[in-house]
């Protein structure tokens, strides 16, 4: 892992968990961001699992500076040791420019999900395409800001290490305007997930330009939060 990328990103935590206006949060996000349970981290700051939740909860005094830097460095390397997947994922997103109130998650899977399974855990309806296919990852993007805020190069970050994945935009009102970024970049998708969208509300032309990308759209009322919180517990 290359210290510089490492040491930077171990500041915007810091900075982010001491400035926050609600610190516990913020370091919750960040704890569950790794996909590291509260008792695991813990245990490695040999503290009892009480604590981490009296801070995350708000129920203990925000810790100190120095105490923040003693869990985020903590936290780094138990992805390190782990082989460093986090560190690279946010890392790659933070120094790109993008924040993170445009991609609210992001995952690489080491093997291909079956698309149909991949949907079921969000409770997606098919809008069009074929559900018998397979994707290596996901990522879950607020639609608008996106749209608004990302320029051509920075759009193509979101596919991580494959374009065989699943792109989750949320705050969708008809579906068009992901269907169009899409369709004037390089990079195509094998699934867009319409968040927050009914399927007798996604827009017609939707399907037409799915079709012509051979790409196959879906839709899902589930929650952005609750949606995530799936996706992760899944052991794919």
């Amino acid at each position: 892992m290359k210290s510089g990328l490492r040491n930077q990103l171990a500041e915007k935590m810091a900075g982010e968990i001491t400035l926050s206006e609600s610190p516990g949060k913020a370091l919750r996000k960040w704890r569950m961001s790794f996909d590291i349970p509260q008792g695991v981290l813990s245990e490695h700051l040999k503290v009892s699992p009480s604590v981490i939740s009296d801070y995350e909860s708000g129920r203990r005094k925000s810790p100190g500076t120095a105490i923040v830097g003693k869990i985020v460095e903590t936290i780094l390397a138990i992805d390190e040791a782990g082989g460093g997947k986090y560190i690279r994922k946010y890392s790659r997103l933070l120094f790109s420019g993008i924040d993170d109130d445009v991609i609210h998650d992001m995952h690489d899977y080491t093997n291909a999900v079956p698309l149909r399974q991949f949907a079921d855990a969000i409770g997606c309806t098919t809008i069009c395409g074929p559900v018998e296919k397979t994707i290596f990852g996901y990522t879950v993007i607020d639609s608008l800001n996106a749209i608004l805020r990302l320029s051509a190069d920075e759009f193509n970050c979101i596919y991580g290490w494959s374009t065989e994945r699943a792109l989750i935009f949320s705050g969708v009102t008809t579906g068009k305007s992901p269907m169009v970024a899409i369709r004037v970049t390089p990079f195509k998708p094998r699934a867009v997930v319409l968040q927050g969208l009914p399927a007798s509300r996604v827009d017609p032309l939707v399907a037409k330009m799915a079709e012509t990308d051979r790409i196959t759209v879906l839709s899902t009322e589930m929650g952005t939060e609750q949606l995530v919180h799936n996706l992760r517990q899944k052991q794919w």
